[in-house]
């Protein structure tokens, strides 16, 4: 996961992250990822499933795939389930990566656009389903989650995967996961039929990742760099913090 906080940062890092076919297959592998689905994120094979029957979708439905990164987990939700699909991300470089990506998904109908978690610059009640894949931590303010509803049909479903604090004043936690309150947020949005479930088996293959990437030797390659810092933080507090889905309804 990126470390910093505005576009340009994420920009850098989306823009290493190109030329890095060592990150890829250390994803891959870990995730049980197909070579033709590019992760900024750590969602396994298995948790896509779970994300694909929590939403619900229809073929032709809209689905939105909200702070999307280089767009594979939006494009694999949508070809499994037929889904039109458009992805948003405040990041320039990653909306250029997942159009370039598009192309290895066939017939998925697809379009990517920069936008920001509180302001999608999509009209209201105009998508059918929303996914938010390990992101929602960089901005867990109420206006993303009010955007959220906003957008939504009502009846709408909503699937975020992230990471919250097991104990929300223990201040060995960084700070942006302790701000996580998935349940809050959607529950204050105005959602229904809220639901977080702790995904254990998701932190086994995590675990495995980052005790590589923590012990690798990242060479030349900043993704790489990037990669083994990011595994030594997460390892020293990796007990400290839950695994969660969260889905919810947009209410009428």
């Amino acid at each position: 996961m990126g470390s910093g906080t505005s576009a340009d940062e994420f920009d850098e890092w989306y823009s290493n992250m190109r030329r890095s076919a060592a990150l890829d297959d250390i994803h891959q592998r870990h995730l049980g990822l197909p070579p033709r689905l590019l992760s900024s994120s750590l969602l396994t094979w298995d948790g896509i499933a779970e994300v694909v029957e929590a939403l619900r979708l229809k073929p032709e439905a809209r689905l939105l795939d909200l702070a999307c990164g280089r767009g594979g987990y939006g494009l694999e939700i949508a070809s499994r389930t037929g889904a039109r699909l458009i992805g948003i991300d405040f990041a320039p470089e990653a909306i250029d990566q997942a159009r370039l990506l598009t192309r290895q998904f066939g017939s998925v109908a697809a379009e990517f656009r920069v936008g920001e978690f509180a302001d999608t610059g999509l009209p209201d009640a105009s998508v059918d389903a929303i996914v938010c894949v390990d992101a929602i931590q960089f901005q867990a303010g109420a206006e993303a989650f009010e955007e959220m509803r906003r957008v939504l049909r009502p009846g709408g479903r909503v699937a975020l995967t992230t990471w919250d604090a097991v104990e929300h004043a223990d201040e060995r936690v960084s700070a942006r996961i302790r701000a996580v309150h998935a349940e809050a947020g959607l529950t204050e949005a105005g959602f229904t039929n809220v639901v977080v479930r702790e995904r254990p088996e998701w932190r086994a293959a995590e675990r495995a990742m980052w005790e590589e990437a923590a012990a690798l030797d990242p060479g030349d390659d900043p993704a790489l760099h990037s990669l083994h810092r990011e595994g030594v933080q997460v390892l020293a507090g990796f007990d400290l913090r839950r695994r969660i889905l969260a889905t919810a309804t947009a209410g009428s």
